[in-house]
């Protein structure tokens, strides 16, 4: 390739780019007689093809394959809710077909056999079988969709799937459901709701406990099974609408009802009206009680002088009592329920209507609620394998004929599994001093000096040594009923009106409701703007066991250590003693059900002062509602500039760790489904890896990620005993994937059965376990996972409070994620003052 070298005098600009010229200024006679410029590329010249250099193809990252399994630990047999699945009919295909417009999807087996895919009208698109007067005729277009053959479970079993393995095992879960919805269940993705009393549990306001189970199959190293568990939805309470009005809004009778509450609440549910026993769904409510609410009735048999039928302007009360004879004892003075359209609305009085069962409340539960829904779901091993196996006997699975066509049949015997027991870690424990702290009083009910004077006590009895406080300040009367905000400031004017400084930390005395409004302001008073660590309670039932509690929280965030393993002395903790090693646990908090446009919360915990594993801080950030990938892992603002939050983890773990820099970084994901494995490895990971190299281009630390999941469905029984598993049993053979490194750990003993589920994409056999099992026992309490996986979601849980009391219109950003419309501006989360940004203000 030849270089021509141009002398830019040669070009001028002129307001338009860049234009050639011959050097001469215009007006200047004396610049026609120059002689033209000499050619500046010869006759002879011939052109090299310039070889374009190679794109460079990014190597798609997958789950590694599982290389064996683990032998530490004492061996145990268990039983699992996994059932033995025969299939004979490998060599049948499934067609699928999509309707336009997409009602359902069609699935057709090759024997001529249709099941459809989202449901059909009268199905599980509308969650349940419906009356056949309400059947409606669609024009539909139908097209071939895919070729789905049975072939792919069989290679999917010996480890070879394929997305035809998915799809295959879908088409077989499609089947679950069509099964359930002829039986007329509620279907809550594969969990299936029949319409029986015994099933439900009052957990308050108006809201059910339904019980149901899961269905779903699974590929496992010991074949194909059925998992089967107990599952709870939650519905509203059937019967007359105005008992649960009242039940709902906690009101005595139905005219202390607020009804713009009961309209919000009642819209879009089905009722059955009295007598007719017809169904209707809820449209909104009438502006007027029943008996001033008029409409126009026609009056067949009265016709005016041009013949035609006369109407007669009556209220709701009048025609029902009058025309229909029906006895009205309290609706007259209530409004109607409009199950008409918003032009042409159709009035019914509030106690002619029923709501029909099975009606999913899918808003969030209260504290209250959700702690009654805890211990009405409770059930002990042996409880819990009674109702599967009456699950799989009164499911009927091998009447389905669809089931049949496909040669499929299910054991009745849950399978047989072995695991292994792992010896529990020695803890000790680093207490911190207490000195200055104060308590703060928001009208809770309580013998606050007694309080204070037991929670000394605790203390010295767990070796944290806690002075008395400076003082106890209480909420003046009159600021109980203003906002939120207002009441945090008030009670902060009077305490620093009397403190001599900046206290260690405040213990914050809420009222009886727990995560009441106060407790967001408050966090962000005391973490944003002074730096004051805080630990909020809600002193309704005080024992030792929750004093305890109290104290482990504020021993942690004061930077000191409940649970310092005797191994981290050592050190001899597999893979992460040997070489520095960074701990991140990572999760996404989204917002409750129905908040559409709340931000998700990312939060990533990071290890501290290694070799210790027990000391970690939080980065949080926000972005695009119900985007789980963590995009602000790595945000390059400049040349010089990354503003996420993997450099700004890493940065602290070399000031605190000795200036290291980690060679491996262990990673805990929390909050993802097997189907978003690729998405972690190939997006977040890609962050982590960028983030690195743009701190050092020659740094390569290893990585290992371990993804968590909690609802899996999967549940373990010791054989003829009522006791659950031993904690520290890990179970990785039979019913774990039959290729990914994935098995499951009890880490904890519990009242309930609990097993946490992990796919790690690292091969350590053992030594993931044994890894796992001393970050099991890092939280001060039982918990459902990882202790860095716990921290992230109280992190993300915490800051997540602050969020209800910004102005989105001020402090929005784009940083937030990208959709199809572009970028989705989210509200930027306060920055923590800099005196606790490195504590554990969040547990």
């Amino acid at each position: 390739m030849r270089i021509l070298k141009v002398d830019m005098d040669s070009f001028e600009p002129d307001g338009k780019g860049l234009q050639e010229g011959n050097g001469a200024q215009e007006g200047n006679g004396a610049a026609d007689t120059l002689p033209p410029p000499p050619p500046i590329i010869p006759p002879d010249f011939v052109p090299t093809k310039v070889e374009p250099e190679p794109v460079k193809k990014k190597v798609m990252r997958v789950p590694m394959s599982r290389r064996g399994i683990g032998s530490r630990g004492q061996k145990i047999s268990l039983l699992t809710n996994h059932f033995k699945v025969n299939v004979t009919n490998v060599e049948g295909h499934f067609f699928h077909y999509s309707v336009s417009p997409h009602f359902f999807s069609l699935i057709i087996l090759n024997n001529g056999n249709a099941s459809p895919e989202h449901g059909s009208p009268n199905l599980s698109d509308r969650k349940r079988m419906r009356r056949p007067y309400q059947s409606k005729t669609y024009k539909v277009e139908i097209s071939f969709a895919a070729k789905i053959p049975m072939q792919a479970i069989a290679n999917a079993l010996r480890g070879q799937e394929s997305e035809n393995s998915q799809e295959a095992l879908r088409v077989l879960d499609i089947i679950l459901r069509q099964h359930a919805a002829k039986q007329g269940c509620l279907l809550v993705r594969q969990s299936f709701f029949h319409n029986d009393p015994k099933n439900f549990a009052d957990v308050g306001g108006g809201v059910l406990g339904c019980r149901g189970f899961h269905s779903s199959f699974r590929t496992t190293q010991g074949g194909l099974s059925l998992n089967i568990d107990v599952s709870t939805t939650m519905i509203i309470q059937p019967g007359p609408v105005v008992d649960f009005l009242i039940a709902n809004q906690n009101v005595r009778d139905p005219f202390s009802l607020d009804w713009n509450k009961a309209k919000r609440v009642l819209k879009n549910l089905r009722i059955k009206t009295i007598p007719s026993n017809q169904e209707y769904k809820i449209t909104g409510l009438s502006e007027r009680s029943c008996k001033e609410q008029m409409f126009s009735l026609k009056q067949r048999n009265v016709k005016d002088e041009d013949g035609e039928i006369q109407t007669l302007e009556i209220s709701v009360y009048d025609y029902f009592v009058n025309h229909r004879n029906i006895e009205l004892r309290y609706s007259g003075d209530l409004p109607c329920i409009n199950v008409g359209k918003p032009k042409r609305p159709t009035y019914i009085p509030l106690e002619l209507c029923t709501l029909v069962s099975l009606q999913r409340y899918t808003k969030a539960l209260s504290t209250l609620q959700r702690a009654s829904l805890v211990e009405k779901s409770r059930q002990k091993p042996q409880e819990r394998m009674s109702a599967l196996s009456n699950a799989l006997k009164s499911s009927k699975y091998d009447a389905e004929p669809m089931l049949r066509s496909c040669g499929i049949s299910i054991g009745t015997n849950f399978a047989q599994v072995e695991g292994r027991v792992l010896s529990a870690p020695r803890k000790l424990v680093e207490p911190t001093k207490i000195e200055r702290w104060a308590v703060v009083n928001f009208s809770a009910r309580c013998d606050i000096r007694g309080l204070v004077r037991d929670l000394i006590k605790c203390g010295d009895m767990k070796g944290i040594r806690i002075d008395q406080p400076f003082d106890v300040f209480e909420e003046n009367p009159q600021f109980r009923r203003a906002p939120p905000v207002v009441r945090v400031e008030k009670m902060f004017a009077e305490v620093q009106s009397k403190l001599p400084g900046a206290p260690q930390f405040f213990l914050c005395l809420l009222p009886e409701r727990k995560n009441c409004e106060l407790y967001g302001p408050w966090k962000r008073k005391n973490l944003a703007d002074f730096g004051i660590v805080t630990q909020c309670i809600a002193p309704t039932r005080v024992n030792d066991q929750y004093l305890t509690n109290v104290l482990l929280k504020i021993n942690a965030k004061l930077g000191g250590l409940n649970q310092l393993l005797a191994i981290e002395h050592s050190p001899s903790i597999p893979v992460v003693s040997k070489v520095p090693t960074i701990i991140l646990g990572m999760d996404v908090s989204h917002g409750s059900p129905g908040q559409s446009d709340v931000p998700s919360i990312a939060a990533v915990v990071s290890s501290r002062h290694w070799p210790l594993i027990s000391r970690y801080r939080a980065a949080v950030r926000t972005q695009s509602p119900k985007v789980e990938m963590i995009d602000s892992l790595f945000k390059k603002v400049s040349d010089t500039e990354d503003e996420g939050i993997i450099r700004e983890l890493l940065l602290d773990f070399y000031t605190s760790s000795g200036k290291r820099k980690p060679d491996q970084i262990i990673i805990f994901r929390d909050g993802v489904s097997e189907s978003q494995f690729n998405q972690v490895l190939n997006i977040e990971l890609d962050q982590m890896i960028e983030a690195c190299k743009f701190l050092d281009e020659k740094w390569n630390p290893k990585f290992v990620v371990i993804v968590a999941q909690k609802n899996h469905h999967t549940k373990f029984f010791q054989p003829g005993s009522p006791d659950n598993v031993p904690p520290g049993t890990v179970i990785d053979n039979r019913i774990c994937h039959p290729k990914n490194n994935d098995f499951y750990l009890c880490a904890h003993a519990g009242m309930i059965v609990s097993e946490k589920h992990y796919s790690h994409f690292r091969s350590y056999r053992d030594y993931c376990t044994e890894i796992l099992k001393y970050f099991s026992f890092l939280f001060p309490l039982p918990v459902y996972a990882v202790a860095p996986i716990c921290y992230a979601h109280l992190a993300a849980s915490q800051m997540g409070t602050f969020m209800k009391f910004e102005d989105t219109s001020e402090t929005s950003s784009s940083h937030g994620g990208v959709t199809s419309a572009g970028a989705v501006p989210v509200p930027q989360l306060p920055r923590l003052e800099e005196k606790v940004r490195n504590s554990m203000f969040f547990v």
